[in-house]
């Protein structure tokens, strides 16, 4: 059996009237920032139950535009976690800010909340939480102290498409929350795409001039900016999806119990679940430290797990200027060694869940495995 990571066409369900309708918006000849974008804008502020989103070109862009749209001074910090995906840090340093990293939680594999509010200087402007693998941070503790510092809340929320806690969706406690729409993800365009979402309509405003140019009417440019607009076509595709959203997420949660249930007796690590939160599962990780035979094993039985994130960001070469050492963030760079991500999508069938936890019981029962020179690390974010 070959399990895979993705199956990207099963979530065009009656495709051709979603192409009937794409065909319509081409023959309509409005491509660029039109009813299609306001409308899926609309429909996912309504979904997160906040005032505003804003589309973007991607997950990155948004958290650029966020942090851009705030006119922080180049000394002002943005704190947040050492182990992440590239672009949350890269938007902190391309938006002209320092970021600062703290380490990694053991249990929960999310940011260390109390490194991170230990970690707020003078120059503190930004705290920047990152809902990894679709759990939600703990953010009570973090608003709380934002709001009584005069702190900015950014959650990047890329992973966790639908994800609440003490029911409310995640992307809507900080003063934005930033959305990528990459077709790996839970919600997921056809394409790339982003989104901010916001309560303040001064924010609003700023965000989206900022995407256009920073144009505030025509040839009116008030900001030096980009050009970073949520394109039509995957607007359509997003609203089009929007609606399967909830029930797909409860179908990963299914299959996590499912894996769950079949592998607690293995020498395994599962990150931990608190009280109060609907984690979404984008990615379903399993902490060992035998994890990269583990995974060379899984690979050579035609199961397609992948590895997020073999080097964490502060032994990354594009860092290097910060002047992080090894050993410094040693929870990060544990996870860094130790997870692994097994197939998870929301049509993985009962069949493929059994077939996968059998090949990871069977590697710890002793089976054959090839050299871990022959690991395939490749794969999107």
């Amino acid at each position: 059996m070959k399990v895979q990571r993705y199956d990207y066409i099963s979530q065009f369900e009656r495709f051709q009237d979603l192409m009937a309708e794409i065909s319509a918006m081409m023959l309509d000849g409005h491509y660029v920032l039109s009813a299609e974008v306001s409308e899926f804008e609309r429909a996912f502020a309504a979904y997160l139950q906040c005032s505003f989103v804003v589309g973007v070109n991607t997950g990155t862009d948004a958290l650029l535009c966020a942090l851009k749209s705030l006119a922080l001074r180049p000394e002002y910090e943005v704190v947040t976690q050492a182990n992440t995906f590239n672009a949350t840090v890269a938007a902190i340093c391309l938006a002209g800010l320092k970021p600062v990293l703290v380490d990694a939680d053991e249990d929960s594999f999310l940011m260390d909340l109390g490194q991170a509010l230990g970690a707020i200087t003078s120059q503190t402007r930004v705290l920047l939480p990152v809902h990894l693998y679709g759990k939600p941070t703990p953010m009570q503790k973090l608003v709380r102290e934002s709001e009584k510092r005069g702190i900015c809340l950014v959650e990047d929320a890329a992973q966790a498409h639908g994800a609440r806690l003490d029911g409310r969706r995640m992307g809507t406690f900080g003063t934005f929350g930033c959305f990528s729409f990459h077709p790996s993800k839970n919600l997921a365009a056809a394409g790339d795409g982003g989104a901010i979402a916001t309560n303040r309509a001064d924010l609003r405003e700023q965000l989206s001039a900022l995407r256009v140019l920073g144009q505030a009417g025509q040839n009116n440019h008030l900001h030096v900016s980009y050009n970073t607009k949520l394109d039509s076509v995957q607007a359509k595709v997003l609203s089009w999806k929007l609606p399967s959203l909830d029930r797909w997420n409860e179908q990963r949660r299914k299959i996590a119990h499912q894996y769950r249930e079949r592998l607690s007796d293995l020498p395994l690590r599962f990150q931990s679940w608190a009280e109060g939160e609907e984690h979404v599962f984008h990615l379903f990780v399993i902490r060992t430290e035998k994890r990269d035979h583990l995974l060379n094993h899984l690979q050579s039985k035609g199961v397609d797990a992948v590895i997020r994130y073999p080097v964490p960001i502060h032994l990354q070469p594009a860092f290097s200027r910060y002047g992080w050492q090894k050993g410094q963030f040693p929870v990060a760079e544990a996870l860094a060694r130790e997870l692994l991500c097994l197939p998870m999508r929301p049509n993985l069938t009962i069949a493929e869940v059994d077939y996968v936890a059998d090949c990871v019981r069977a590697y710890f029962n002793g089976d054959t495995i090839r050299p871990i020179s022959q690991i395939d690390r490749s794969g999107a974010h």
